[in-house]
């Protein structure tokens, strides 16, 4: 079976980035984002960007900075936006390469939720429920629900129930897709050590301004905290209701506790049979031999 897409995936802070640019360059790829906030335009160092790792590299990329913060953006869009982009660099004779952390993107690719055969009716039937309704939905289409984080938010429930859904259904619009992918996964140590420079680093480059600028151009507080991590806590900062030390540690912890959690979702992958393969962030050369020798192994195969 020929392999249709890289997909470099970890949690935050383990250069995942870094590594699909070198992949865009050595396999003539351009990069898919599948990271649930660098969609939206002006939230560039809370969501890490990067757009001069690849400008610099002159690698093409997709998904990024493509609607406002005001507007919603959700699984369906996604699934919609990363099938177009995955065509269209196929047309192009080059390989997509998906990157990102955000587990519930990266699992509608991996293991193919069949998004598409849900009816855009389901959102607007789903959206008039109130948040205890759509729990008692959600429990009845997944009674064994462990995950109780998707019971706490309205627009969690309802994209919990949508996936839901769709898993239910038994028609298959969306091509199923071989991806060779590719994990970054280091100590739990270094990743803290990591996050924490990290975040020292952006608040030196301008994240309060940043979070000033999207309150300035009218996105809300209540917006601004669904955002999560970075605005949730620097918005209560601007508020008056953190102090400086305040928001920095209970950010910084956020942000380990957030770690912690991608990799609960990448090992519940991996028992759903989705094969990752983990490499230190710092291994690139190996990494690309690995690479090298899975595409060689498919093009022998497929003679």
């Amino acid at each position: 079976m020929s392999i249709d897409l890289i997909t470099i995936l970890g949690p935050t802070a383990t250069g995942k980035t870094n590594i699909a640019v070198k992949l865009a360059v050595d396999f003539n790829g351009e990069i898919i984002s599948a990271d649930s906030r660098q969609v939206y335009i002006g939230m560039d160092i809370g969501t890490g960007k990067d757009l001069d790792e690849f400008r610099k590299s002159k690698i093409s990329y997709h998904l990024i900075d493509i609607t406002d913060p005001n507007e919603e953006y959700n699984l369906f869009r996604f699934s919609k936006d990363f099938y177009t982009a995955f065509e269209q660099i196929k047309s192009n004779g080059k390989m997509p390469i998906l990157v990102g952390g955000t587990g519930l993107y990266l699992s509608a690719v991996l293991q193919s939720y069949h998004l598409a055969a849900v009816a855009n009716k389901n959102i607007d039937e789903l959206n008039a429920l109130n948040s205890e309704e759509l729990r008692e939905l959600l429990i009845k289409l997944k009674p064994k629900l462990h995950n109780v984080t998707d019971l706490k938010s309205k627009n969690r429930l309802v994209q919990a129930v949508l996936v839901e859904l769709a898993r239910n259904k038994s028609a298959t619009e969306l091509p199923q897709l071989n991806s060779l992918t590719i994990g970054t996964k280091q100590s739990r140590e270094e990743t803290k050590k990591r996050i924490t420079q990290r975040l020292k680093n952006r608040l030196a480059e301008g994240m309060i301004e940043e979070v000033e600028a999207l309150m300035s151009k009218g996105v809300s507080k209540d917006k601004l905290d669904f955002f999560g991590l970075e605005y949730r806590f620097v918005s209560q900062y601007i508020h008056g209701k953190l102090n400086y030390n305040d928001m920095f540690q209970k950010l910084n912890s956020a942000i380990h506790n957030f770690a912690k959690r991608q990799m609960t979702w990448f090992r519940k992958m991996e028992r759903e049979g989705v094969e990752i393969n983990w490499f230190p962030p710092e291994s690139y050369s190996q990494i690309k031999d690995f690479i090298d020798i899975r595409l060689g192994n498919d093009k022998k195969t497929s003679t």
